[in-house]
């Protein structure tokens, strides 16, 4: 069982005290494609379950990454400037978007198991 937790917009949340590290799921990066460009939010940026924190570009689309949970960025990816194929490489791993600081724990409630996230993607479209 992973110690991961998604949205239903495939994005992923490794809790971690009230640290939270955030990117997009295997699934997602495999649909968009070569992942082309990414734009990170800004340290100290303060978001809400549910906004937009990240822009990606694929060779095939564009899209947002929307924050999991509501909190403050204490940390970004840097790597992925040069680097944004790492998402493709390793979504879960070395792809990772930003780290929050969570505001409210009771969010996490809102998240996906991953046996239930596996159930959504297997769902026919």
């Amino acid at each position: 069982m992973s110690d991961l937790r998604y949205t239903s917009d495939h994005e992923w949340a490794r809790v971690e005290g009230l640290l939270v590290t955030v990117g997009i799921t295997d699934y997602a990066q495999d649909q968009l494609g070569e992942l082309v460009y990414v734009e990170l939010p800004a340290v100290g940026t303060t978001v809400n379950q549910g906004d937009e924190a990240a822009v990606i570009e694929s060779v095939k689309a564009a899209g947002d990454v929307k924050s999991p949970v509501t909190g403050t960025i204490v940390e970004v990816n840097e790597s992925l400037n040069d680097s944004p194929e790492s998402v493709n490489n390793d979504a879960t791993g070395q792809g990772w978007f930003y780290k929050i600081e969570i505001a409210d724990t009771s969010e996490l409630e809102n998240l996906l198991s991953e046996t239930t996230y596996n159930a959504l993607i297997a769902e026919p479209s």
